[in-house]
């Protein structure tokens, strides 16, 4: 069966469940979206290995990406292999160096764990042809019942206070957000400081 990659195209709140985020993966030579439904946990591990933040300690994907670091095992490729009754599932293949292996994963354990070690994410046509969605390009939104939009995050009611910090309270509330864990925080400061930067 072919593959057909996958990029992730962003990744938002769930306006259908509480507490729940929308992971918006794009076919990598089409116009299709496949939206997955993922915990707030899953979102924050994938959200902070794509703005490359550094948590004050390693998070379980983090520890996954060490250990598998410690044995020279590589992840090749993350497949999202099967969908049954609104549910996707996905495989790790796994590569030691003598022999390759597929371990079965949550897909969004998955795909936090591809974006560390920065290796593809494929599925199936009939995955796509089953739950893929056209993205309307005029005005960038996801079309479907929920409109969710590919987008990182919201951003939160206080984030206009941080134009009123200096740049040093910026830092100082950086570091106290990550200590906090507080990633969607901490990306929101950080951009302030780069916003700074380049003016």
């Amino acid at each position: 069966m072919k593959k057909l990659k996958l990029d992730i195209v962003g990744l938002s709140y769930s306006q259908t469940q509480s507490g729940a985020y929308a992971l918006v993966l794009g076919e990598a030579k089409g116009k299709r979206r496949l939206p997955i439904i993922i915990g707030g946990f899953e979102a924050q591990a994938i959200a902070i290995e794509l703005e490359k933040m550094t948590p004050s300690r390693p998070l379980t994907h983090d520890l996954f990406k060490s250990f598998s670091d410690a044995f020279s095992i590589t992840i090749k490729e993350v497949i999202i292999y099967n969908l049954v009754e609104g549910i996707f599932f996905a495989k790790l293949i796994c590569d030691s160096g003598e022999k390759e292996i597929e371990i079965d994963a949550r897909t969004s354990d998955a795909i936090a764990i591809a974006v560390r070690f920065q290796c593809p994410i494929y599925t199936y046509e009939f995955i796509l042809s089953s739950a893929g969605i056209i993205l309307d390009e005029e005005n960038a939104t996801i079309e479907t019942g929920t409109k969710e939009e590919p987008q990182l995050a919201e951003k939160s009611e206080d984030d206009s206070d941080f134009r009123k910090k200096s740049s040093e309270e910026l830092k100082e509330l950086l570091k106290k957000a990550l200590d906090d864990e507080q990633y969607e925080r901490a990306s929101q400061i950080r951009d302030e400081i780069n916003n700074r930067k380049k003016s």
